[in-house]
């Protein structure tokens, strides 16, 4: 800290002036120079150096000739006092100084002078500045501790390091560290080493670990060896279960516990049987695990479900009370499920959607999640579907509801069934637990009257006495100008016109298959699970054991009389999902043993949790390519032209590798997509355009298609491969192809109902428009003796184009260029062309059509002077309709069909061009393709009525100027 300021120099210069003016005598008493006497000088020293920082600078006045340490406070003070010059003075140590052994010293100085006299006394204090001399070192070369297994410890063990530097800032320590790296333990900035998680003595008997220190100053000690020695503790139950089981999708199989031990310890007893229950949590997915989410109508293609099912949901109806739509998710991860709020959601069914009178033979099927409400009123009914009477009575005739967590359908027959006086059944009641639990089951009823079968879960229920109980009841009376409604999610009450019985919980794949069955087996695919426990393999099995599991493959237990044989078997259970794009997370699994000895005694095993995470699986990318562009001739649209001729769909990346990993499963295990939509814009023109659409492929690979003049939506999941082969076949038709320039298609695909999307894939379709000749070539072959009455366009070449001069723009996003060719090759200046070029707005064709006729008036005109031979005047030019052809935005003028002119003709001929419209012209205008008459008779009387006969329809060669014009 530097005290030499203004001050001070304003004071020794005082000092200065006072001793030069007062002193008498020959000899200047010397004066040490320093603001603050009693605070004295401070200086810093390095230990590994000797100069010392003194604050402020040591300097006196006088006639000073040395510096003294007069007083030593502590005993030694190994310094000395440099003078340099002007009265300035260096302090330095005699050696390196060691903060270790002395931090600080304290001693008095004086400035001499040359004859002796001696100054007041000055203290100064001097700090040894402390360097990062020594490293840290532990107090013990190495430690060891014993620890149990199985247990998670706050703390196994504390080392501790010291440090001999003198200060804080190199003496203390600051960190600890653990070199091993891949070690299940941790150490803390205080030394305390604990463990992250639980030992295993199988795995390792013993750890040692490398432990370092750091002072504050990031010095490193060296290390010091721990050793942590593990005791083994028998536990009663499962050992080698692992916690977490990573689980990446498609990988197939994967077993669950393939070091699994059953420890009985020192237990002496001798098994009599054995039990152990494995249970999959998957209620947390879906609806109950994790099923493809394909749509309802592909998943039943997939499970070869009958076509003459009718799905009720999604429903597309309109709710009976306005504003009470049904709920729904949107359906990405797994089905779209519906929610039911048991007070006003409902749905009508029109008769034209779904006949309303049931067949002998019909099958109602749905997935339901159902609870019950503890205030509710056991007598209550919640309706899956109910038809009644639409007003007048309350009657229902047939209906499939809960009440009292019963399962129940009601089957009333009409009068002209039966006799009205005789009992038959009527109403079944299933008493089962599934309808009450608030889980995802899956129900069927399949009625043959009288037969009734009833399918939860894809598997049949077993009748039981009185379950289902059956109810009789009479036939329903004949009535007049009764109808029925029928509704989902809660009965009409025709006589109150309102809703009640309202349903409460949710549904989802409602449908209802009239005059069949449907297949036992194609309601257990609905049902089945892409997730599930793997079965170990039967010849695994030894005598006296049993495996058993559930229908969903959920729980799986073991019965026997074998511990080793049962943990041969738990090693070899295993966990599957073959869904391509599984639900990422968390599957719980439970597993419980129960043990029995000889003795009768009851081996209790505490239970063992473990869980597998299912990874998120990486998302497809659905790739749509093939030559964008396609070129087409007239006739080809007439005929019909194959809009993706070359289309291919990939999908990258690919989920399976079929023939190295599951080539038994090839075809199974195929990609499919279970969407695709062709989309035109504008919308196609029902009076000359069509799309066609391959019809008996489509049946044959069960693929649906709805046509509409916006394009075609193909749907139902499939192979890749099928897909492409419909769309190859898909054709465009246009029989007036004359009207545009292109077509352009979209074309988007998609998998797992929407969930993932193609890229909009755009093809666009040319129209190839005939060439029409120029001027030039036209007049190099007519005769040079007699001018061409008009200009002709063979009708088999050239389309005939519509006189309104029609212009038609497909669409805005065109991004393949046009070559726009001029009929007048060399007449109109390149700028001009470069407009044309870059169409797309009004003003431009608007000009382009001013220039042409431009062009053309001025071409007539030099005809009209060459015929006339600079005669005096003209008669007025016609205006007419010029015809346009959008395709090159070419100027037509339509000729006779014949050119006769007499060679020795008059120059002062007429030019006629007559108004014609060709044979095959197919268009419904009724504008015809118009010509242009010029009537070029002289006006001084000269002509007569035989050579205006003879001349008519003849003209002059027409010649052209060439030069440049500027629009």
């Amino acid at each position: 800290m530097h005290y030499k300021t203004l001050s001070s120099a304003v004071i020794v210069a005082a000092l200065v002036l006072f001793v030069s003016c007062s002193e008498t005598s020959d000899e200047i008493t010397p004066k040490l120079v320093i603001d603050d006497v009693v605070s004295g000088y401070h200086g810093l020293v390095k230990e590994n150096e000797t100069l010392v920082e003194v604050v402020p600078e040591i300097y006196a006045i006088g006639d000073v000739c040395n510096f003294n340490i007069v007083n030593k406070h502590h005993g030694e003070a190994p310094f000395e006092i440099i003078l340099r010059s002007n009265g300035y003075a260096e302090l330095r140590a005699h050696k390196t100084l060691n903060c270790e052994k002395r931090k600080t010293y304290k001693f008095e100085i004086a400035a001499v002078s040359c004859s002796g006299i001696i100054s007041d006394n000055v203290t100064v204090h001097i700090t040894v500045v402390d360097i990062n001399e020594y490293a840290p070192q532990f107090l013990e070369a190495s430690y060891v501790k014993e620890v149990d297994e199985g247990r998670l410890y706050e703390e196994i063990i504390r080392v501790e390091a010291t440090d001999r530097d003198c200060t804080p800032r190199f003496g203390d320590i600051c960190k600890y560290d653990i070199l091993d790296d891949n070690q299940p333990f941790t150490i803390d900035n205080e030394g305390s080493i604990r463990n992250t998680e639980p030992l295993d003595y199988d795995h390792s008997h013993n750890y040692i670990l490398s432990v370092v220190a750091y002072d504050c100053g990031m010095k490193q000690s060296t290390p010091a060896m721990v050793t942590i020695k593990i005791n083994r503790i028998c536990k009663l139950g499962w050992k080698g279960v692992p916690e977490e089981i990573d689980y990446s999708p498609t990988s197939g199989r994967k077993d669950l516990f393939p070091n699994a031990q059953l420890r009985l310890c020192d237990d002496p007893c001798h098994v009599k049987s054995v039990n152990a229950k494995l249970t999959l949590a998957t209620s947390h997915i879906g609806k109950g695990c994790d099923r493809d989410t394909y749509s309802v109508q592909s998943q039943r293609k997939l499970c070869g479900a009958s076509e003459e099912s009718v799905e009720l949901l999604p429903a597309n109806h309109v709710p009976l009370s306005a504003g009470n739509a049904i709920k729904h998710d949107e359906g990405r991860e797994s089905d779209q499920m519906y929610e039911f709020d048991g007070s006003s959601t409902a749905v009508a069914i029109p008769n034209d959607f779904l006949d309303h009178g049931l067949s002998s033979a019909f099958t109602i099927s749905t997935w339901m999640k159902h609870k019950p409400m503890s205030h509710q009123d056991k007598h209550i009914k919640e309706h899956i579907l109910c038809s009644a009477d639409d007003h007048k009575m309350n009657r229902h005739h047939y209906a499939w509801f809960v009440r009292n967590c019963r399962l129940i359908l009601l089957l009333r027959r009409d009068f002209s069934q039966g006799d009205l006086n005789i009992f038959r059944p009527a109403e079944w009641r299933w008493k089962i637990p599934q309808v009450c639990d608030n889980e995802w089951h899956h129900y069927a009823v399949s009625v043959q009257f009288p037969n009734v079968q009833l399918y939860i879960d894809g598997v049949l229920f077993k009748s039981e006495t009185k379950n289902p109980e059956v109810i009789d009841d009479w036939p329903l009376h004949p009535t007049k100008g009764i109808n029925t409604t029928l509704t989902v999610g809660a009965c009409w009450q025709g006589s109150e016109n309102k809703m009640k019985h309202h349903l409460r919980g949710y549904l989802a794949g409602l449908s209802v298959l009239l005059h069949q069955l449907e297949k036992p087996e194609v309601l257990a695919c609905l049902h089945k699970c892409k997730e599930s426990l793997e079965v170990p393999a039967m010849e695994l099995l030894e005598p006296g054991m049993e495996l058993l599991t559930n229908s969903e493959l959920t729980e799986l237990s073991i019965e026997g009389d074998n511990k080793t044989n049962l943990e041969v078997l738990v090693r070899k259970i295993g966990y599957s999902n073959s869904r391509d794009y599984p639900t990422p997370g968390r599957r719980n699994l439970h597993l419980t043993t129960s043990l029995i000895c000889d003795d009768g005694r009851e081996v209790k095993m505490p239970s063992t949790e473990s869980y597998v995470m299912v990874h998120r699986p990486q998302q497809p990318n659905i790739i749509i390519s093939g030559i964008n562009t396609i070129p087409r001739e007239y006739h080809e649209f007439r005929q019909g032209v194959q809009i993706f001729p070359d289309i291919a769909i990939n999908i990258e990346p690919e989920s399976y590798d079929y023939e190295t990993k599951h080539p038994e499963l090839t075809n199974v295990l195929e990609r499919r997509i279970d969407s695709c939509v062709i989309s035109v814009y504008p919308s196609l023109n029902p009076d000359h355009e069509k799309l066609t659409i391959p019809a008996h492929v489509l049946a044959k690979f069960g693929i649906s298609a709805k046509v509409s003049k916006d394009g075609v939506a193909f749907n139902n999941a499939d192979i890749v491969f099928h897909y492409q082969e419909i769309l190859r076949d898909v054709l465009y038709t246009n029989f007036k192809p004359a009207y545009y320039l292109n077509r352009q298609f979209k074309l988007v695909c998609s998998e797992m109902n929407g969930r993932f999307l193609s890229n909009e894939y755009l093809q666009t379709l040319t129209v190839v428009h005939p060439k029409s000749p120029t001027v030039a070539d036209i007049t190099t072959t007519l005769p040079t003796t007699a001018p061409p009455a008009a200009l002709l366009i063979d009708e088999n070449e050239a389309e005939p184009q519509p006189a309104h001069a029609q212009v038609v723009q497909h669409s805005v996003e065109t991004k393949q260029s046009k070559t726009i060719v001029s009929d007048f090759e060399g007449s109109i200046d390149e700028r001009a062309q470069a407009i044309v070029a870059s169409g797309g707005h009004a003003v431009t064709i608007i000009i382009v059509v001013c220039v042409g006729f431009l062009v053309l008036m001025i071409t007539l005109g030099i005809v009209r002077i060459k015929a006339a031979h600079q005669k005096a005047s003209q008669d007025e030019v016609q205006d007419t309709e010029m015809a346009w052809d959008d395709s090159a935005l070419n100027i037509t003028i339509n000729p006779m069909e014949q050119l006769e002119c007499d060679s020795s003709a008059q120059a002062g001929g007429a030019l006629s061009v007559g108004k014609h419209r060709h044979a095959d012209n197919d268009d419904d205008s009724s504008d015809d393709n118009m010509s242009y008459d010029y009537d070029d008779s002289s006006d001084d009387g000269g002509g007569n009525e035989e050579d205006d006969g003879l001349h008519r329809g003849c003209a002059p060669r027409l010649e052209w100027d060439h030069s440049t014009m500027s629009i």
